[in-house]
This record gives structure tokens, sequence and C-alpha cells, in this order.
């Protein structure tokens, strides 16, 4: 047992705890450790499909937004591995996953506070600290970080399928290389779903491969700019402060901010269908099937392979397609980690069973406030659809790092937003012919 006092313990070492990690890094003062079980960093390995790209910017990265001059930052690993011209030479609209898990692999070998290969098991409040029981000794800290990611989400009616018939696109290079079935379908309009289907359409031995979505239409990532103010500080904080009622709302009609498919990709597909169409020629069956607007309500095994019966929102038919295997890209979902069960009695959630987490990303929960337990990647409907997003992970870093000195050590101001988002002056009172009329 050690009798050090961590002012911070990090349970999970995924992009997000390694941000903050990285921003830590620039205060020497604090004692922090963060804690992975896996042996060594990786970063959603099951969805490094070849061309894989991302969505967001490299300036959104670790540090730059808030720390730009940060030996972690992404430009300074270009610079370290002598790629800086060719990468800019490159011209990439958006930067190969591949190389921005190497980055955030390379952060992560650099850093001297991360221990990998140690599970956290338990977490006990003990006056003014934490008691956390690892695989192999017990550590104290006044805070926690927790950000140990979610678990991938399978729908009610995939749980009694056989795993050999289904598997998530979490398990996707691992499980498209053992696909032995001619018909697949894949369930979810994403990004991950359009990879996928990429994927299985480069495939000589998929007969037939059906992209099945309950969105109206495959519709492409809104990355246009007023989009993108909801992905900035400003606005985060204003969306903190609504009723639950009104962050659910806003939440569910911003989906395709957050979620949707990169035009790249979506040309990709399109060019492809064309053509098979071409080559197949009019009227012949080329393989690939596109069924938006399709809720899937019901599968069940049938001998050696899987009825699914779905919804068409088009034209309100119920409709049934056989395949062999279903993939299931279909999000994820946050499940409170086990080694926080012992607190569980004592945290806030709200309507849909998630954490309430304070402005500063802490728990909102009955213990002391200078024992805080912050939540990386939990905040959806709490803090807006750029909280599990790479976007503002430097911002929210620093967030907490502030929270954590209790002065400014990051300067977060923020200069007034290009949108006006809240009402001016507040809230003010119909006319009283407008308000009879309403009544």
């Amino acid at each position: 047992m050690t009798s050090h006092v961590l002012d911070l313990a990090g349970a999970g070492i995924g992009p997000f705890n390694l941000s903050l990690a990285a921003q830590l890094d620039s205060i020497p003062e604090l004692s922090v450790r963060f804690f992975e079980r896996r042996a060594a960093f990786a970063w959603h390995p099951g969805m490094m499909l070849p061309g894989a790209e991302m969505q967001t910017s490299i300036l959104k990265d670790l540090v730059t937004a808030t720390n730009p001059t940060s030996p972690w930052s992404f430009l300074a690993y270009l610079v370290a591995h002598k790629r800086f011209y060719q990468f800019i030479n490159a011209e990439y609209e958006a930067v190969p996953r591949k190389e921005f898990a190497d980055y955030l692999g390379w952060v992560a070998r650099g850093l001297s506070s991360l221990r990998f290969g140690t599970s956290l098991r338990d977490v006990h409040l003990d006056g003014d600290r934490f008691d956390i029981a690892t695989d192999n000794e017990t550590v104290h800290a006044k805070n926690l970080a927790v950000g140990v990611g979610k678990v991938p989400s399978r729908p009610a009616w995939a749980e009694a399928l056989p795993k050999s018939m289904t598997f998530h696109s979490s398990e996707a290079v691992s499980r498209l290389t053992e696909v032995k079935a001619g018909r697949i379908a894949v369930v979810g309009g994403g990004q991950s779903g359009a990879e996928i289907v990429d994927a299985l359409v480069e495939r000589n031995d998929v007969s037939a491969v059906h992209w099945i979505s309950r969105r109206p239409n495959f519709e492409p990532l809104d990355a246009t700019p007023f989009t993108n103010e909801l992905f900035t500080p400003s606005y985060m904080e204003r969306f903190h402060v609504l009723p639950e009622e009104l962050r659910l709302i806003h939440t569910r009609r911003q989906v395709l901010a957050s979620d949707g498919v990169s035009a790249s990709t979506l040309k990709k597909l399109y060019r492809r269908l064309y053509e098979r169409q071409f080559e197949a020629g009019q009227g012949v069956d080329h393989g690939i099937s596109l069924r938006p607007f399709r809720d899937v309500v019901a599968a069940e095994q049938e001998g050696s392979g899987i009825s699914l019966t779905m919804r068409n929102g088009f034209d309100g038919n119920i409709e049934t397609l056989t395949v062999d295997m279903v993939v299931l890209a279909t999000g994820y979902r946050f499940v409170l980690p086990e080694f926080l069960h012992s607190l569980e009695d004592r945290i806030a959630f709200n309507s849909l069973g998630e954490p309430v987490l304070e402005s500063d990303f802490s728990l909102a929960w009955d213990g002391p406030r200078e024992n805080r337990i912050f939540v990386l990647n939990a905040g959806r409907h709490s803090h807006g659809i750029a909280e599990p997003q790479l976007s503002l992970a430097a911002w929210r870093s620093a967030v907490i790092a502030n929270a954590l000195v209790g002065r400014q050590h990051f300067d977060l101001t923020q200069i007034d937003p290009v949108v006006r988002w809240e009402s001016e002056g507040g809230p003010a009172r119909l006319p009283a012919h407008l308000g009879q009329a309403a009544e």
C-alpha cells in the first residue's frame, strides 16, 4: 500500500484521459497517475479499416486548442517524425485515422504519468480522499478522472442471435477477415456503417451487402461553419445551463452534426454502386442493396440464415430480409464502471440513466466538493453533442486542470460567439393579445 496521496487518479487511458494527462504534464506541482488495464495504448483497433479517415481537424488534437506550445500536439508529432512537409504536401482533406492513432500512441509512450497493465478494482471514499484498489496495490487520491469509454450498444432484437452470426462494428477488423457469409446486412447509417459497407463491397466472396438505416436517407456529416459552432466552448457553456428536456430535444435534432457520414465516403460508395450497375447491366442484381428508413423490429435464426423484420418508414410497410450475417454499427452507450458501484447510491442520474455532470465535468454526488469524480465521454446530454467527440477534448481537459489547481492555469475566456444562442436579457412576457391567442 502506498501512503502518498495523488491529486488525481485516472481510470482508463483512451484519447480523453490521454488529453487530460498531456495537459496536466504542464503543471508539475500536481501529482497524477493514470491506469489502464491493457498492456499498451490502443484506440478503436477494431475499426482501423483501410482508408478510414478522421472527421475532425488536426488542430483539434489533445492539447492545441488551449495549449498550443505543448510538446504533445499533432504538429509536434509530425515534426518529431520528420513528416511535417510531406504531410502538408499530401493535402489531406481528412487525416487518415491510422496516423492519428499513431500520434495518440506516441503521446502515450512519452508521458510518465501513465501506468498500463493495471486495472482499478474498487473505489471508496475515506475521509478527504479516495482509496482505490488496483490489481496489486491501494492508491490514494483526492480526485478521480474516469475515462474508460463506452461499451458497444447492441439492440434488443439482436441479443438472441448467435455470436457467430453477428458482431458489433468495434470488432470489424478481426471479424471481417473471418467472414464466410455470402449475404451480409450492415445495420446503422453512420460513419462506422458506411466504412464497413465500403470494406465489404471490396470482397469477391460476398454476394450481397444490405445497408440498413433508421434514418430517412444516407446522410452526410453536417460540417458547415454555423453547425460547427455547436463544437465550441461558448455553445457548450450555454447548452449546459438549459433544462434537461430542452437539452434532449437539441441533441436529437443535431445528430447529423456529430454522426453523419463523411461526404467523401458517401461519394465513394455511390460511385461503386454506379460502377456495379454499369458492369452488371440494366435489371441485373449487382449485390448492393441500400435500405434507408428501415427500423429493424425483430430478428430470428432460420436454419443457417437470419430473418430480419423491418418497418419501412417511407411507405409504412413491413418487410423481411434473409441474410447470413448481421454487422451492428449501432454505436455505444455509457455504463457506470464496476469500480464505482460502491458509490452508485450517492451519484445523481438524469432521466436517461446517465450521470449528471457539473459544468467542470465532475459528477453531481453527495460527497465532499473537494473530492471530485470527473467523467469524460458521458456528457452528450449535459454538455452537448461535442462532448463525446475529439473536438473539445483539449478544452475539457483544460477545464478539469483549472478545477484541480483552483486557478486559471489555462486561459479559457472566449470571445462572443458568432451565433446568438440564448435570449438577450433573459426571458420576456408575450404581449397580452398573443398570450390569449395561445390559450
